[in-house]
This record gives structure tokens, C-alpha cells and sequence, in this order.
């Protein structure tokens, strides 16, 4: 059994294993005492039935768990699976529909780890092979491979091939790489066998000196011999082999199955049926009745620890860190000189924007360069909180959100906060082709990414308002199940569109038969009766004329207002709003309205005056005209009539047109604001790299970024400027870029938020936002200026570092009780064993509230690189509980050197809320009373509905009146909602 789960894996010291090597002496006698005995009880020294039941065991447990995960394919019998169907037309399943995917593709394809000189040593994944179809991968095993060297051809965006050579080792200053493969191989070979031809090759590699560190000892009680490279390498491998998924609900669904298994496979009904001895069926019960307790006594301890790992996934993470990136517009002149007297920022500004402000005082830097960035990570933490003081309504003024994260993570943690708060999602996920970075379960391609995608977008969905849309960029691989998923998270009745975007007009040329030029982009919004589109797209100028104002109107298809007429109602009452004769007079610009009751009542008098008649008929008989007297009224005083020589047509001001399901590669002369300019349409994915190159002054920045004229369309789709943007597969950042140029161009206040876990967050999102916002144009990784005037824009940027699902499994330990208290009791010893000991010895290390007494200095160990190293950090408590609660915050005073911190928002509901923060060793019982005295916070006359505060006090929460009327203040324990909103689902 401890084979088929591998809970015994004494060489991999991180994760989950390192829990459950902790406490391997506790499970091995479980397992290997324990459990045989209550077997060998049960049949009386029997050796047959015993190992009937053993057999059964291993038989139903092995065919749902596969290298440290449970896959649930319900069986109905051998390999015959069952799916849960519960009479839908038409349903959706696949193998991990019921689990949540985990894996992060950072430790998949790039792997460092520090030597203990400082030299670096990185595991690169240069190819990974891909089976075309689950079949091909069911005979077949997939292992990291030390590559050959070869050739390597490559296909780029325009179908052109790319020779390069690749070696399997390459030194690099103070960088050794080593290259791999994952590649298919026969399911007998075994990816241990593939470690020791690696060490073995890598030993005779002409390795420096320097990088000599790598076969230092690192011996283990099971492998006396390891050195620090197979110490790497197993971890490397088992990381991205294995624990890809965690089980919703493992205790149900394998007692679920133990039951259609037991029914199925040992009841052997059939043979009941025939028999007239009746002995067997006897020993078949006990074997039935034994193999059940046994087993779900196994399903107990899997599900504990299955249930403690979703815990842990659905934990709510914290603020790892938090900084800002700041224009200097929204600092104060003493601000700016400390920003000016930072080498470490105008290193920054020097190397971003080739800014040099040496010599340069206040007052010109302000009036020269007002979008210049302050990167507050750059200093300390004392300057960021001076910002933070000055500025008012802190939420509302900030104008995106960046977040370095797992985005199931991320997403989670701002359920309470952007709670139907966004507008937009665009997302453009891995197109899961087995080169984009995607890795997923050996045989579980498919499910792996279907897994992946319906996690996050059931996350995602809670985040957008009624009114909201969402955007999936994607390509012939996988839109059709991005479809599927879609069509049941939000409905197919939900269904808006599927656009075909053409990406790349040459087409690829690795096409095997039809040279594919084009993505797609599936629509869905939250309820299609209240989400709705403008014409976007600039009108071509040959379909527009000029009226006799100057005015762009579109020169066919104009509407009859006021003339003869066939479609339009008979006039029944000669008083109805919609019943007026007109008379006009061009050279006065007048109009007058008369009610007639004849065709032949013409008023002479006006006629003689130059104004000419325009009645709405049929035959001989008054029809209604098309709108009423008082909207004919407002049209004429807009101008927005054509008289003609019978008729009144309303003029068609509109100078766009509808998005059309095909997005072609188009330039044009068109109308914008009423002004005739050149309209290029362009989508292609090489504009976005020559993009990216003119940011960066290089080449390759990222892969295949997206173009930003292409979310921009699809952003000004919505009515709505101030909108809030979400992308949670960021990459590149270009959704920010967009969004920034939006506002820049219309003066809107979008709001965006991005999600990137990947290594490119710190080289590539991060300072393409702060370029971006500090220019518009630029060439060669400098920004143009037009008279020296840059086009930058005011902004306030957050940037959050999360907790990963890694960090809160490596700063676990489990914490063994003083006194053992079951010690005397055999079964209540195993039920703790069973349900309860990962939950009650962790309890410490999720999260200590003994700490919140000095929350400033509160630090978890957070990994620095994909290896797992890591550095004690100090977490920041007040952002991670602004988050959990939801706060929209308006005012943050830190003054956390002397022990305190407020914030101030509102909450969720509605209610003016007051955090108290404060080092409880610097602000005892009588100096917070004090404070809260010179804040008047009491029940009395209190401005706060609700006041959160951490700490032990004797706050009053209740006031009488001299009337005898009651008041009273909501203060809250910080620690209790923390613990109840970390925690909570």
C-alpha cells in the first residue's frame, strides 16, 4: 500500500512529504502492524481469505491512484468506467472533473538552485514531447532526459525555421545550465534509471572548478552516496511527474466506489443464484465485511490527508509582499527629494526611461518628467507608508493592481474585495500544444487543461458584475473544450460569440494541410439580457458624406421620417403626438408644427413665407409619423434632419459600425471624432513583438505576446471607460498597456488587474507598465518625445507577492502533543491517526495567533527560487486582512516603527470600518485607550460602524443615554475574522 500511494519517500524533503515523513513511524505501524492484524483477527490464522481481502485491496486502491494522485474514473467493472449522469441533454466530463489542478509550469521549465559560492545552476526543459492522442500515451511513460547534442528546429510566428545548436551543458559566467528532454519512453523504463545516466554523463562533463559544488555529499539514510545534483534532480523529476491534482471530495467518491466495487467484483451475484452450498457464500460475507472495514480505515487516512492538502490549496493566501509604482505627480516636493537622493531608484530611471536626473532639483524634475516612476520597492519601508499618509481615498485613485502569483491563488484571495466589481475579463491561457509552457499528468493531456481552465474561470466568474464579459483568446487545439467548459460555467444560453482573429495573414508553414493564419476568441457574459456592445469599429470614409454642417453622416440607408409611407401606422386620433404636419424654411433654419385633419390643409400664409410642407400619407389618408413631436423637435435642434424635396430623413451621425466574427488585418481611410484619418486595423502577433522589441531593445522578449490593438477593440466593445479590467494569464502585460493607452487616449479611468505566476513578471510586466506609463512611443528601449513632452500619465499601481500553495507546505511542521493522550486507548489512538492528527498538529503553523500580538514582525519563509530556497520574510498582515474582509480602503496612516497602524474604508456591506493595528508590547491597555479618546472611537460618537482591532482591550461597546436610549460600537477581534476568512469557503 505505502508503494501504490508513496507516502514512504524519505529522500524528497519537501511538500507534502516532508508532513508525512515527520510522522512515518506513526503511519508504518498503522499500515504494517495495525491494519494486518484486525485482518488476520477476522479470519482466524485463515491465510487464503486474508489474502483474498489483501488482494482486493490492492486491486481497488491501485486503479485510482497514479503517481501521488487520485484519478476519479468511476468503475463499474475492470476497465469498464462510469460516468455520473444525472439525465442533462447533453453533458460535459473528463477524468479530473472533480479535483483542482496545482501544478505551477515555473518549476517545469526552469529550475535554479544556489551553490553555496553564489553560482547558479539551472535544470532548462528544451523539448518536451507530446502524445497527439491519451491512446498514444497509455503505452507510454514520459522522463527528464539529459539532452544529445543536435540540431534543434524551430518554427517562429511567421512559419520561418530557426536552427540552433543545443548542448547538453553550457557554462555562462555564473551560470551552469544543464539541458533536458521530456520525452516518451516504454512504460518499463523508469525516470530513476534516467537520473543515473544524467549523474553519470554530467561526471565527465568538463565541469569548472566553480561549479565543482554540485557533486558536494548530501547522503540520505536510504542513499549514503547522493550528492547536491541527484538531490536536485529527484526533486526536479518528482515535482513535475507527480501531486498534479488534489481531490474535492476523496472520502466520498472512494467510498463510493468501495461500495460499487464490493456489489460488483466480490459479491459475485451470478453465483448465488446457482448455488446450493451455501458454505462459501458464509467466508464471502466475513471477506466482504473485513475488506470493507479495512478499507474504509484506509479511505479515512487518505481522505485526512487529501482534505488537509484542499485545506491548504483554499487557503486564503497572505500579502507576501506589497509595493507601489507611483508617478511623481502624486508625491509631495519632500517625497520627490528623497526619490532623487535613492541610487537605487535613479539606477532604476536611468536603466527604464534613460532619465538622468543628476543635478536636476525638485521643481524641475516635477515640471520636466511629472510621469516619472517611483518604484517604492526601491526604498524603505518607512517611505511608502509616508506615502500611503498623504494620499486620500487610496482605492479610488488606484489605477491597476499587479499581482505575482498562482492565479487560482490570486483569484481566490480577491473574492471579497472584487466581488461583481469587474466588467471585462480577457484571459489568453496555454493553448495546451505541449510547447507553450503547460505541463500536465502523464495520459492526462487533455483533462490536465480542462482541470486547469474550469477552476480558475468558476473562480473568475464571481468576480464579475451582471452586466460583465468575458474574452478566451485560443486556438484550433483546444476551442472546441474551451467551448464545452465555457457553455457550462456560464451557460450556453450565455454564449456571445466566437471570433476568428487573424493573428498571422501568412499563415504558418508547418501546416500539414491548411496553412492556419488565425485564432479565436470565445465571448461569454454573466447574463446576456443585461450585458450589451457599441459599434467600435471606424467607418470606411467612401461610406460617409459630409452634410451641410461639416458633419460625417453616412451617405445611404437614411430613415424616412416624415413622407409618404407604407409601414407606418393610420392616424386614428388627429391629437396623437406621433400626428403633426411640418413646414420648413431652410434659409431661417425654422420649424413649425401643425395639427391638420385634411390633406388639403395647407396654410397658404406660410407657404407664401418659403416654407415648404411635409405631411406622412398613404393614399388619401394622414399615417403617423415615425417619432413624436417632441423627439422631431430635439432631432431638428441637433441638426440631425435631411429635408428633401417630399421627404424628412433622420441623419445617420453614427461614423462606426458593428465588430464583425472575423477580425481581419485592414488599413483604411476612416472617420474618428469627426475628422478623417488613416484606421489601421492590425492583429497580427509580429506587431506585438516589434512592440515589445521597441519597449525593450531586444529581441524575444516574451513568446507570442498579444496585440495590443486587439484587446483594446475588444475593451471598447463596453460603453464604459472607468470599467475594471481583470487578465489572470498576464504574461507580458500587454491588457495593462492597453488599458493605460485607452485612458490616455479618452481620458478614461479603466482599472486593470493582472495575475502572472511566471519568471517574466519581474523582467518583462513589471517595467513594460512602468514604461508605458511614463511614455507613449518608443524605439530602441527609449521613450519619443514630441517637444519634449512624453505622453505619460498619472498613475498608482499596486504590486502584490503572494504566498505560494509550495510556501504554506514548506512553513508547515507538526507539532506532536506534550502528552500523548490516547496512548491507553488502541482505538481512539487510530480514529486520531485516521480524521484528526494533520489538522491538530498543524493548527500552530497555519496560522499562529500568538503572533498578531507583534503583527508587524509576523514572517514566513517564502521560496526565492524554483529549487525551493527560500528567505524569511516578513508577511504583511494589514493588506492580507484588507483583502480577507473585503475593504475598500480610503485611508491608510502607518506608522508601524512606533507600533500602530490604521486603516479606514468600507466594508462589503456598506459600513464605515476603522483596523487597528498595533505592536501590543508598544501599546498597552491605558495608551490605545488614549488613542481611541483623542480618536472619539466609543459607543457614544463613534463616526465607525465597525471597528477591527487585534489584541486584548477593554474597549466599550455599549452606551446609555441620559434618555436611556442605547448605542452601541461593532468592535471586532482581528484574529477571529482572520482565522474565519483565511480559512473560509
Amino acid at each position: 500500500m505505502q508503494e501504490i500511494f508513496q507516502i514512504n519517500q524519505p529522500d524528497l524533503d519537501f511538500g507534502i512529504y516532508r508532513i508525512l515523513n515527520s510522522r512515518q513511524a506513526q503511519i508504518n505501524e498503522f499500515l504494517q502492524k495495525t491494519l494486518p492484524a484486525k485482518i488476520n483477527t477476522a479470519f482466524n490464522g485463515n491465510f487464503e481469505q486474508a489474502n483474498s481481502v489483501y488482494n482486493h485491496l490492492y486491486t481497488f486502491f491501485s486503479r485510482y491512484y497514479d503517481q501521488g494522485d487520485f484519478i476519479s474514473q468511476r468503475r463499474y467493472k475492470g476497465d469498464t468506467y462510469a460516468i455520473p449522469y444525472a439525465g442533462e441533454e447533453v453533458m460535459l466530463h473528463w477524468a479530473n472533473k472533480d479535483q483542482y489542478y496545482t501544478k505551477s509550469g515555473e518549476n517545469f521549465s526552469n529550475y535554479i538552485f544556489t551553490l553555496d559560492n553564489g553560482k547558479k545552476v539551472q535544470f532548462r526543459l528544451v523539448e518536451a514531447d507530446t502524445a497527439k492522442d491519451n491512446r498514444k500515451d497509455n503505452d507510454q511513460a514520459r522522463v527528464f532526459a539529459l539532452i544529445e547534442p543536435k540540431i534543434k528546429i524551430e518554427i517562429d510566428e511567421n512559419g520561418d525555421e530557426i536552427q540552433t545548436d543545443m548542448l547538453p551543458y553550457e557554462e555562462n559566467g555564473d551560470l551552469l545550465t544543464l539541458r533536458f528532454e521530456y520525452k516518451a519512453v516504454n512504460k518499463k523504463e523508469k525516470q530513476t534509471d534516467y537520473i543515473t545516466q544524467a549523474l553519470e554523463k554530467i561526471q565527465n562533463f568538463a565541469i569548472s572548478d566553480a561549479f565543482q559544488g554540485i557533486f558536494n555529499p548530501m547522503p540520505t539514510e536510504k542513499n549514503k552516496n547522493r550528492t547536491l545534483l541527484e538531490k536536485y534532480l529527484t526533486d526536479y523529476t518528482a515535482k513535475n511527474s507527480a501531486d498534479y491534482f488534489i481531490h474535492k471530495n476523496l472520502g466520498k467518491f472512494l467510498n463510493q466506489e468501495l461500495d460499487f466495487y464490493i456489489k460488483n467484483e466480490v459479491m459475485n451475484l451470478d453465483n448465488i443464484q446457482d448455488s446450493t452450498d451455501f458454505s462459501h457464500i458464509e467466508q464471502n460475507l466475513q471477506t466482504i465485511k473485513t475488506l470493507k472495514i479495512v478499507a474504509k480505515e484506509i479511505i479515512a487516512f487518505l481522505a485526512q490527508l487529501e482534505d488537509f492538502q484542499k485545506k491548504l490549496w483554499l487557503k486564503k493566501k497572505f500579502v507576501a509582499g506589497c509595493h507601489y509604482l507611483i508617478t511623481l505627480d502624486h508625491l509631495t516636493e519632500e517625497q520627490v527629494q528623497t526619490a532623487l537622493n535613492n541610487p537605487k531608484q535613479t539606477a532604476q530611471w536611468q536603466a527604464l526611461f534613460n532619465v538622468e536626473v543628476s543635478g536636476l532639483k525638485v521643481a524641475e524634475i516635477r515640471k520636466n518628467y511629472p510621469h516619472l516612476v517611483v518604484d517604492t520597492s526601491l526604498f524603505e519601508a518607512k517611505f511608502q507608508a509616508e506615502v500611503l499618509s498623504e494620499l486620500h481615498d487610496l482605492d479610488e485613485q488606484t489605477n491597476g493592481l499587479l499581482i505575482h502569483s498562482d492565479n487560482f491563488q490570486a483569484l481566490n484571495l480577491l473574492q471579497e474585495r472584487y466581488k461583481e466589481q469587474v466588467k471585462c475579463i480577457y484571459i489568453d491561457p496555454p493553448y495546451n500544444t505541449g510547447g507553450d509552457g503547460f505541463i500536465y499528468k502523464d495520459g492526462y493531456q487533455k483533462s490536465s487543461w480542462a482541470t486547469l481552465i474550469h477552476n480558475r474561470l468558476s473562480v473568475a466568474k464571481n468576480l464579475l458584475n451582471q452586466s460583465g464579459v468575458i474574452f478566451q483568446s485560443i486556438d484550433d487545439n483546444e476551442q472546441v473544450r474551451l467551448k464545452l467548459i465555457s457553455d457550462e460555467v456560464f451557460g450556453i444560453e450565455n454564449f456571445i460569440s466566437l471570433l476568428t482573429v487573424e493573428n498571422n495573414p501568412k499563415g504558418r508553414k508547418n501546416s500539414k494541410f491548411i496553412s492556419v493564419c488565425n485564432d479565436y476568441c470565445l465571448i461569454y457574459s454573466v447574463d446576456n439580457t443585461k450585458s450589451y456592445f457599441i459599434e467600435n469599429i471606424p467607418k470606411d470614409i467612401k461610406d460617409l458624406a459630409k452634410d451641410e454642417y461639416g458633419n460625417y453622416v453616412h451617405n445611404s440607408g437614411k430613415r424616412v421620417l416624415v413622407g409618404e409611407n407604407k409601414f407606418n401606422n393610420l392616424v386614428q386620433k388627429m391629437d396623437s403626438d406621433k400626428h403633426y404636419t411640418i413646414y420648413y424654411n431652410k434659409h431661417l433654419y425654422d420649424l413649425i408644427l401643425k395639427k391638420e385633419t385634411s390633406l388639403d390643409e395647407i396654410d397658404g400664409n406660410l407657404i407664401s413665407q418659403g416654407y415648404i410642407r411635409y405631411i406622412s400619407y398613404l393614399g388619401s389618408n394622414f399615417v403617423e409619423n415615425t417619432y413624436t413631436d417632441k423627439k422631431i423637435k430635439e432631432l431638428f435642434d441637433n441638426k440631425a434632419l435631411e429635408f428633401k424635396d417630399d421627404k424628412i430623413y433622420e441623419k445617420n451621425f453614427s461614423t462606426t459600425i458593428r465588430l464583425k466574427s472575423i477580425l481581419s488585418n485592414r488599413k483604411y481611410r476612416g472617420v474618428i471624432q469627426n475628422k478623417e484619418e488613416t484606421v489601421e486595423l492590425d492583429f497580427k502577433t509580429t506587431s506585438a513583438g516589434t512592440l515589445l522589441k521597441n519597449l525593450f531593445a531586444k529581441e524575444d522578449v516574451f513568446p507570442s505576446p498579444k496585440n495590443i490593438r486587439f484587446i483594446q477593440t475588444l475593451a471598447t466593445l463596453i460603453d464604459d471607460n472607468t470599467q475594471t479590467i481583470l487578465d489572470y494569464f498576464a504574461g507580458s502585460g500587454t491588457t495593462a498597456h492597453a488599458v493605460i493607452n485607452l485612458n490616455r487616449e479618452d481620458n478614461g479611468n479603466r482599472k486593470y488587474i493582472l495575475v502572472e505566476q511566471g519568471e517574466y513578471f519581474d523582467s518583462v510586466l513589471k517595467p513594460r507598465v512602468q514604461k508605458v506609463i511614463f511614455a507613449k512611443e518608443w524605439k530602441d528601449g527609449k521613450p519619443q518625445s514630441d517637444n519634449g513632452v512624453f505622453g505619460g500619465v498619472s498613475q498608482i499601481v499596486k504590486v502584490l507577492k503572494l504566498e505560494s500553495y509550495e510556501d504554506t507546505l514548506n512553513n508547515l511542521e507538526l507539532k506532536q502533543p506534550a502528552s500523548d493522550l490516547f496512548s491507553q486507548n488502541e482505538a481512539l489512538q487510530n480514529d486520531y491517526l485516521l480524521h484528526y492528527m494533520l489538522d491538530v498538529e498543524s493548527r500552530d503553523y497555519l496560522l499562529n495567533t500568538q503572533h498578531f500580538i507583534k503583527p508587524f514582525d509576523y514572517q514566513l519563509n517564502i521560496a526565492t527560487t524554483s529549487a525551493g530556497a527560500y528567505e524569511a520574510k516578513t508577511i504583511d498582515l494589514v493588506e492580507t486582512f484588507n483583502y480577507l474582509i473585503g475593504l475598500r480602503v480610503s485611508e491608510i496612516n502607518d506608522k508601524r516603527e512606533n507600533g500602530l497602524v490604521t486603516v479606514q474604508g468600507t466594508s462589503t456591506s456598506g459600513e464605515k470600518t476603522l483596523i487597528i493595528w498595533r505592536d501590543c508590547e508598544k501599546y498597552d491597555y491605558d495608551k490605545l485607550n488614549r488613542y481611541l479618546d483623542s480618536r472619539k472611537i466609543n459607543p457614544q460618537d463613534s463616526e465607525f460602524d465597525v471597528v477591527y482591532i487585534n489584541g486584548d482591550h477593554n474597549i466599550p461597546t455599549v452606551f446609555a443615554d441620559s434618555d436611556e436610549s442605547i448605542r452601541t460600537l461593532k468592535v471586532r477581534s482581528i484574529e477571529v475574522e482572520f482565522l474565519s476568512r483565511m480559512f473560509g469557503e
